[in-house]
This record gives C-alpha cells, sequence and structure tokens, in this order.
C-alpha cells in the first residue's frame, strides 16, 4: 500500500521537493505501515513559500471578487467528483473510517470553497453619509499572506476551512499540515491550479514545530490561523503577537453535555456517540464530560452499551467499518495512560478501555461512570474515544459544574424542554453551542471557542472579518477650516 505524493511540498503551482528535510514517515495508523515518506521544509524551502505568497498576493487581489468565487467554486465541483479516491486518501492519511471520510471530509471542503466563493463577489463596503455634503466610505480589503496550520484530525477540512475565506477576500495562503497527515492538502492545492487559480496564491510546505514558527514569525506574513491544542495555540498567539499579526485559534476543549431526565434517551445516546466517538474521539469540540441527570442515568448508561456494542471496529478502508484506528501510536499511548489515571481515581470503568489485539492503533470506545469534577479525566482533554458520565441533580448545579473549567470551546444540551433549553446555551461559557444534537458544523454557521479555547471564527460570514480589515476613507466636499 502506497500513498506517495510527487514530491512533499507543492509551492508556485507545482510540486517541489528539498530531501535535505528533516524526514517525515506517513503511517496507516490500521496497520502501522508506512505508506509514504515526505521531507520537512529546509529554509529554502520556505522562503520560496513566502516569496511566491507575496509576490502573487497583489494580482490576485486585484481581481474581481467574481473571478476569484468563480476559480473557488469551481474546485469545490472537482472536489465534489473526486470525493472517493480523496476519501480514501483521507482514510491512509488519518485512519478514519472511509464510511465516515466519505461524508465529512473533502465534502465539507468543498462546501467551504463553494460557500466563500459564492461570497467572493458580495465582499463591499458602506457609504455614510455626513453633514454639508461630506462622507465616508470603507473599503474592504485583504490583509496579504495568510499562514494556515492545521491539526491531523481533519487534514482536509481544516485546510480548506483556512484556505477559502483567505482566498475569497484578496489573500494568499500558505498551509502547513500536520506532520502526522501530510497527504490531503496536497491534493487541495493540485485542485485549485486545476481550476484555473493562479500559481502561488496557496502553497502547500510540510514540516514540524520549527517550519510553522518560521512561518508565524516572518514579518511578510500577515495572519496566522491555527488549529490545534491549547499549549500550541499560547505559543503561536504568543509569537504572532510580536509582529502584531491578525490571529484565529481554533483549539481545545472539554465540552459539557447536559442530559435532562425528559430528554428523549436514544437521542441523548445518538447526541453522546456523536460527541465522544466519531473519529475515534479525535474531535476538539467533543462533549467528552456527559452530565446526566440521576433519574435516568442507568436507562442512558444501558442504552449506550448497548449501541456501543453494534460498532464496526476493523480495517476503515470497508464501508461497514464505523470505528476506526487511533491516528498514531503516541496519541494511542496518552489516551490508554488516561484511562488508567481513571481508573486509580475511583472512576467506574462501564464499558471498553482495553487495546484492540493486533496491528494499528485500536482502541475500545471507553465509557466511565461516576466520574467526579475533580478526576483527571474530567479535567484535561483527552482526544481519544474516552467517555466520562458524571451525575447531577439539578439545572443550578450542573450549570456551576459545566462551566467550571478553563476550555469554552463547545457544549450541548438535551432536553424536551425548550424554555430550558434555550436558557441553559445562554448560560454556557463557549463559543458553539447545541441542541438536541452535537457536532454538526455546517459552513454556513460560525465555529469558535472561547477562553482558553481560542479566538476568532472560522466558517460563516464571521470569518470574512478574520481574512480582511476595512479601510475608512472621509471625503469632504466642503471648504476646510483651520484655527490659524
Amino acid at each position: 500500500m502506497r500513498a506517495q505524493p510527487q514530491a512533499s511540498h507543492f509551492i508556485n503551482g507545482e510540486y517541489v521537493e528539498d530531501t535535505a528535510g528533516a524526514e517525515i514517515d506517513v503511517i496507516f495508523p490500521a496497520t502501522g505501515e508506512v505508506i509514504a515518506k515526505l521531507h520537512s521544509a529546509t529554509p529554502e524551502i520556505i522562503e520560496k513559500a513566502i516569496a511566491s505568497s507575496k509576490a502573487t498576493q497583489s494580482d490576485w487581489e486585484a481581481m474581481t471578487g467574481t473571478e476569484r468565487g468563480r476559480i473557488l467554486r469551481r474546485a469545490a465541483d472537482i472536489i465534489r467528483e473526486r470525493n472517493h479516491d480523496l476519501s480514501v486518501l483521507e482514510t491512509l492519511d488519518t485512519g478514519k473510517p472511509y464510511q465516515e471520510t466519505s461524508v465529512a471530509d473533502a465534502t465539507s471542503g468543498a462546501d467551504a470553497l463553494e460557500y466563500f466563493g459564492g461570497l467572493a463577489a458580495s465582499l463591499t463596503g458602506e457609504h455614510i453619509q455626513m453633514p454639508e455634503g461630506d462622507f465616508v466610505y470603507t473599503r474592504r480589503e485583504a490583509l496579504g499572506v495568510c499562514v494556515g496550520i492545521g491539526a491531523w484530525n481533519y487534514p482536509t477540512q481544516i485546510a480548506c476551512w483556512k484556505a477559502a475565506p483567505a482566498l475569497a477576500c484578496g489573500n494568499t495562503s500558505i498551509f502547513k499540515p500536520s506532520e502526522t497527515t501530510p497527504l490531503s492538502a496536497l491534493k487541495v492545492a493540485e485542485i485549485l491550479m486545476e481550476a484555473g487559480a493562479p500559481a502561488g496564491i496557496f502553497n502547500i510546505i510540510q514540516g514540524y514545530g520549527d517550519v510553522g514558527a518560521a512561518l508565524v514569525t516572518d514579518p511578510r506574513v500577515a495572519k496566522v490561523s491555527l488549529t490545534g491544542s491549547v499549549p500550541t495555540g499560547r505559543k503561536v498567539y504568543a509569537a504572532a503577537a510580536e509582529g502584531m499579526k491578525h490571529v484565529t485559534m481554533e483549539l481545545g476543549g472539554k465540552s459539557p453535555m447536559i442530559i435532562f431526565d425528559d430528554a428523549d434517551v436514544e437521542n441523548a445516546v445518538s447526541g453522546a456517540i456523536l460527541g465522544n466517538f466519531y473519529s475515534s474521539g479525535q474531535v476538539c469540540s467533543n462533549g467528552t464530560r456527559v452530565f446526566v441527570q440521576k433519574g435516568i442515568k442507568e436507562a442512558f448508561l444501558k442504552r449506550l452499551a448497548e449501541r456501543l456494542d453494534g460498532a464496526v471496529i476493523g480495517d476503515p478502508l470497508d464501508p461497514e467499518t464505523s470505528f476506526g484506528p487511533m491516528v498514531s501510536e503516541g496519541q494511542l499511548n496518552i489516551v490508554m495512560n488516561y484511562i488508567e489515571k481513571g481508573k486509580e481515581e475511583g472512576a467506574r470503568l462501564a464499558y471498553g478501555g482495553s487495546r484492540v489485539k493486533g496491528n494499528g492503533f485500536f482502541l475500545q470506545p471507553t465509557v466511565f461512570a461516576d466520574v467526579t469534577d475533580d478526576m483527571t479525566i474530567a479535567r484535561e482533554e483527552i482526544f481519544g474515544p474516552v467517555m466520562s458520565v458524571l451525575d447531577f441533580e439539578d439545572e443550578a448545579e450542573v450549570m456551576a459544574r459545566a462551566n467550571d473549567t478553563e476550555f469554552g470551546l463547545a457544549a450541548g444540551v438535551f432536553t424536551n424542554d425548550l424554555t430550558r433549553a434555550h436558557r441553559v446555551v445562554a448560560g454556557f461559557e463557549a463559543g458553539t453551542c447545541y441542541i438536541n444534537t452535537y457536532n454538526d458544523a455546517p459552513v454556513e454557521a460560525p465555529f469558535g471557542g472561547s477562553k482558553a479555547s481560542g479566538v476568532g471564527r472560522e466558517n460563516s460570514k464571521a470569518a470574512i472579518e478574520h481574512y480582511s480589515e476595512l479601510k475608512t476613507v472621509y471625503v469632504r466636499l466642503s471648504d476646510l477650516e483651520a484655527p490659524f
């Protein structure tokens, strides 16, 4: 099984290689097999990418929004036409089941390109009338060169979520995928060129943290957008602040999901599965603290176990497989350590908890019950298929506990009392909230967090504000007076 790209990097419309860079092994998580070898960007590669993006940006911005949008929409069409091949590559890259990647990865990237392609022609300023015939107008202008730094859980989607609004606004974009999943973004760059994009507007360079640091600190870079962990976000945010760069930080979470005793148990179990075990639990917004009102706790746990028995664990390329491996052995070991901490601190292991025998990085979906707020598994982001179920008595109590965290990415509530549902989401200290559902992320809606979970928003019209800036122009038509 091989998935070797033509070269490690895609710069100025073509593949580029420099074998002097550190080697990057691409490992298929289902078998542990090395399926490709790439190289981290050298200083020469980084310079070539930044110089290309900088040189191309003014001409790209000078095109009409309609012209830029047409290219983005063509790229979206091509992605949809090649969804099968792109989904297979995403599965090889991440280990996520084809059953998932075929509906949630490349398709989501296509949605972003189509949406922002449609918005591109509408990006205008406004006219403000002033006394005596004077007026003010605003211009919405591109920032310049934008850098995106991706996570390994949704490599195609994240590449498009960052590139689409940036390109729609007239910026150029450099994207550095995670070194764990470097393959998919290269295909996005290829497809944009095929759709008619000028060479250099979307460049891909691979690498470890030093490559990201070089991009973030370069004075020619105007904007940095990171999807990653909170510790990484703090470092990148601080480095960007040195250059007064624009930033979007989409970071981690330890999100609460509250299930009241009047909720539909079947729907609540579905929400808990989607919020804990989709992508083998490797989703930043996951609702991993599941607060269940005591009246339905046992019914919830019983039905959850029955549903988890139906998970099909196996070859992620098999369309019947519904639960795949962790992305890497390192991530698997991190999660296994958290499972041991849960046991040591007194949580009750209600389901799973073991590594699946055989090759690959498979771990059973895992549920802990009788979890308390002070346990490590209830405080720290695990980023794996581990659900913590906590009891609660009433709304006031659970709201205080749900918000007692440094994180604020997402939160959800399940109840048939819609008055209470809206009251609860108003009280959540989180940027993205759900009522009787979990982890929906349509491109039309803003996505992002509060507190330590980040700043700025991805997707929707809100993203335009983070990839452009307003210039204000005051026009005086009358004579101008001065004191002397």
